[in-house]
């Protein structure tokens, strides 16, 4: 039995400060043990305090020398499930079970993606699921690298703010049903911490500390229920199909061990999301599915997931195919931009420069890396490679054609966007072979691949 093992049968808080530091948690998880829960609890909260002036800090290359011992030697259920509680309790908890609407308690349901290229299904999901009376309080985050964020999106849009205060968050759910914004500062404020590092460090696929980021976040936020869209493939942050399911099984567990009905999907990001990439264009492919068309496989994945949360708010013979074609999911969207400052009428920025690439032969195009797109269009400034800067709204790519499709040389491929001219030679070296093309069409894929819940 370690030291922290015996404090924590000893049941003595100042017995375990006395015994755990931070180099014995390090050497606990380097040499493949397990942490204690007094281990687990005692360095978040350190490190979440750490130069706030309140004792003992875990300095910034003590907690990288952990995160990479964890990715190296993983983690238990126990492990995870004490590391996830700890950030949560690090901050505040968020409760909506006050929500009412014609007198009647709200069912509170939030999707989460773990991002791709393209992926814009909050935009009309989140909107086509309250459309049913149900709140969807979607805390959304900014993009970074390759994988757009949903805040930037919805701020190409004149006057919307991402700054929702949770008065003003609850009023809105219940008045409207749908809020996207962004998280507050403290909401998990530890994860918040070692987010930053792990995207320094090399450790952000590591699938213990990846579960208990999302799942933190998720469980402090309040939702009853939560549906997950998790994404492997070339555009993903997990390329294999085996990394994807073991992650989504770990947050499921996360979830429903926490209170929260969860499940999740698991999808194929190897090609991109509908036919834009870039916040401005994605808001416009966006509407175009809330109007009732886009593209198809944006529709697929829309309804699929909306099936998915309407079930988990106990409204499972709900068609949401139907609050899209007849109108009522648009309906919502205009109530929820205009609620947050924006104007639903006011025409999306578009790019002063453009420029196309054209096939280079004929044939059917069998492969298109969403990767190659997704770095295109960061190139072109849609995105950005450090917290903080600023994107571009206009920047990023409009797709002519997908894998399936037929083309013929000299024919449009992809048109950049960009407001400044001097970056398309970097996006187009992005782009150099990121579409392949053949004979013979290539064997269709379905977009989701597998349902997963507990015990399946």
């Amino acid at each position: 039995m370690s030291a922290a093992d015996r404090a924590d049968a000893a049941g003595d808080p100042a017995r375990v400060r006395e015994v755990i530091d931070t180099i014995s948690v390090i050497w606990t998880k380097r040499d493949g043990g397990e942490l204690s829960d007094a281990q687990i609890r005692w360095i978040v909260d350190r490190y979440a305090r750490s130069g706030s002036g309140s004792g003992d800090v875990v300095a910034e290359e003590q907690m990288s020398a952990l995160l990479m011992a964890i990715l190296l030697r993983g983690m238990s259920r126990r492990e995870i499930a004490t590391w996830t509680q700890a950030m949560i309790d690090s901050g505040r908890r968020m409760d909506f079970s006050g929500l009412r609407r014609d007198g009647r308690p709200m069912v509170t349901v939030d999707k989460h993606s773990t991002g791709g290229v393209g992926d814009k299904i909050t935009l009309p999901l989140a909107p086509l699921v309250a459309s049913f009376g149900v709140a969807v309080p979607q805390l959304s985050g900014r993009g970074l690298g390759h994988t757009g964020g949903t805040l930037d999106k919805l701020e190409s849009i004149p006057g919307w703010r991402a700054e929702v205060g949770s008065a003003d968050m609850a009023a809105q759910l219940e008045r409207v049903g749908a809020v996207v914004c962004a998280a507050g500062g403290d909401l998990a404020p530890a994860d918040r911490r070692l987010y930053a590092l792990r995207d320094v460090t090399g450790t952000v696929e590591s699938i213990p500390l990846l579960a208990s980021s999302i799942m933190s976040k998720k469980i402090a936020e309040g939702t009853g229920a939560l549906v997950l869209d998790v994404k492997f493939g070339s555009g993903a942050f997990l390329k294999e199909e085996a990394q994807s399911r073991e992650l989504a099984e770990t947050m499921v567990w996360l979830g429903e061990s926490a209170g929260v009905r969860t499940r999740a999907l698991l999808t194929d990001m190897s090609t991109p999301l509908g036919l834009t990439a870039g916040n401005a264009l994605e808001v416009a492919e966006s509407l175009e599915v809330l109007a009732g068309g886009g593209p198809d496989d944006v529709v697929e994945l829309t309804l699929a997931l909306a099936r998915e949360m309407l079930d988990a708010a106990g409204m499972p013979d709900a068609d949401p195919a139907e609050h899209l074609a007849g109108g009522a999911a648009m309906d919502t969207w205009r109530a929820m931009i205009a609620a947050q400052g924006g104007d639903p009428d006011a025409p999306l920025p578009r790019a002063r420069h453009t420029e196309t690439i054209a096939a280079t032969q004929g044939g059917v195009i069998t492969e298109m890396d969403a990767m190659a797109v997704g770095v295109a269009a960061w190139r072109l400034g849609a995105g950005r490679a450090v917290p903080g800067q600023a994107v571009q709204a206009e920047a990023g790519i409009t797709l002519h054609a997908k894998p399936g499709d037929r083309v013929r040389a000299g024919e449009p491929l992809f048109t950049l966007h960009t407001q400044t001219p001097d970056r398309f030679d970097a996006a187009r070296a992005a782009l150099d072979d990121a579409v392949s093309v053949g004979d013979d069409p290539p064997q269709r894929t379905p977009l989701v691949i597998d349902r997963v819940t507990v015990g399946s």
